[in-house]
């Protein structure tokens, strides 16, 4: 048996002690995350965004001294690292140094994690998965096997249940029907407000339910509505005349918004451009809908860009519940308003009309041919004309990759396009299948 930590008690509370303080946290992903395909594919979950932002950046705030680390998919690893150099990435050596605080990369927490919150005794549960467990130097050596996941639920099975606060996700849809909550927690926790006065912008609701950086550009004859949940609006973003805003909703860093109308529940990332009509969506960062159309109740990955008019159908006529194809096959997500999960980097041109709960993967082509697209779009798959294919060659879709981040000043590094390459094998397989249906099911003309 392992040693415990020191703890002493007053007035019936229990406090850490200072060694423990000092401990180390890893993000870490499960066997669930393929679950969260197609928006997780290209990226570690808990840089999925519900909210202002995501898990990572959550804990970083939590406890900001503290190194940190991430277990994530292997194929990840060089990327992750570039982006976050800091980051100890699937590396377990010397871990069993010091105390570590494991925490599951799929968790939305209702509230701060705080050191008080955790022991040594304790497992921190949501709907019976790990949310968060601290392990002693001697447990977290043992994360150096060949099953990690099975060595943490080992250890918990020896701890005492505590309820985590929050929700994990399980599946992309989670993120949408949870981000208008989250955004309402976000905005209270970050504890600050501010009202910004600028002439001829009209500002709806309660005062302290709004706040604009300083450093935000807003011309007249804007509307931000608090009425119905808090808006925030970070700096260096821009909006243009005749555009309104609803709560709740984020607007990230460098954004942009053209004449857009934001609806409740909506999140827009860093450096995205936006126009038209958005409800209850979250668009991760350097996503292009400048144009007008309509997207509601979507998660769009990085590097997405949506033609004009391109339009997202989210309610079913009939009001059941929307299926998604999740990797081709068809899940119950339970509620009535799903509208489309988009990987990185796909393209629409105009017109495009997605299917309610359309699943579309990374480096997707989409060519209209003035119908509903196909509900399940593989990665790396290119639609023409409602025809589903697979011949927009890999080296042709990379270089269009690295001409659209150099329109942004950004760079496709040899780690980056090591990764589209990568996704590319371990896609195919999903990619041939749902060709070889849609070839299959194609109406033959009969003859004579």
């Amino acid at each position: 048996m392992t040693n415990r930590k020191v703890f002493s008690e007053s007035c019936g509370q229990h406090f850490i002690s200072p060694e423990f303080t000092a401990m180390r946290w890893f993000l870490f992903e499960d066997s669930s995350v393929e679950q969260l395909y197609p928006i997780a594919l290209a990226r570690p979950v808990f840089e999925l965004i519900c909210g202002r932002e995501g898990l990572r950046r959550r804990v970083q705030r939590w406890f900001p001294s503290a190194e940190w680390g991430a277990v994530i998919r292997p194929w990840l690893a060089d990327v992750y690292r570039e982006e976050q150099p800091s980051a100890i990435v699937n590396q377990f050596d010397g871990i069993g140094s010091s105390s570590v605080l494991m925490i599951n990369g799929r968790w939305i927490p209702d509230r701060r994690l705080t050191i008080a919150d955790v022991t040594m005794e304790n497992v921190g549960l949501v709907d019976g998965q790990i949310a968060w467990i601290a392990l002693e130097p001697e447990e977290a050596s043992l994360l150096d096997s060949l099953d990690f996941e099975q060595v943490l639920q080992g250890i918990a099975r020896s701890r005492r249940v505590v309820e985590a606060s929050g929700t994990m996700m399980n599946r992309p849809w989670d993120l949408i029907t949870r981000n208008p909550r989250q955004l309402e927690l976000d905005f209270a926790d970050e504890g600050v407000s501010q009202h910004l006065s600028a002439d001829q912008v009209k500002y709806l609701g309660d005062p302290s339910d709004i706040y604009v950086s300083e450093q935000t550009e807003i011309d007249p004859y804007v509307v931000i509505d608090a009425r119905q949940g808090p808006v925030s609006i970070d700096r260096d973003v821009q909006i243009q005349s005749f555009s309104k805003i609803e709560g709740p909703c984020h607007v990230s860093r460098g954004a942009r918004i053209f004449r857009g109308v934001v609806r409740g529940g909506t999140t827009i990332g860093a450096w995205c451009r936006v126009g038209g009509e958005i409800e209850q969506s979250v668009l991760h960062s350097y996503v292009n809908k400048y144009h007008e159309g309509f997207l509601g109740h979507s998660y769009i990955c990085p590097w997405v860009n949506l033609g004009a008019m391109t339009t997202t159908s989210d309610l079913r006529c009939d009001y059941k519940n929307v299926e998604v194809p999740l990797q081709g096959d068809l899940i119950d997500s339970d509620t009535i308003k799903i509208g489309s999960f988009i990987g990185d980097h796909s393209k629409t041109a105009i017109d495009s009309m997605f299917n309610t709960g359309s699943s579309v993967g990374a480096m997707t082509v989409v060519v209209p041919g003035g119908r509903l697209l196909p509900r399940h779009i593989p990665s790396f798959c290119n639609v023409s004309f409602g025809n589903l294919a697979m011949d927009w060659p890999l080296d042709t879709a990379i270089q269009t990759v690295r001409a659209a981040m150099q329109r942004r000043d950004c760079e496709l590094t040899a780690a980056g396009e090591n990764l589209l390459r990568k996704l590319y094998e371990l896609t195919a397989e999903e990619r041939i299948a749902a060709v070889n249906l849609a070839a299959e099911n194609k109406t033959v003309r009969p003859q004579g």
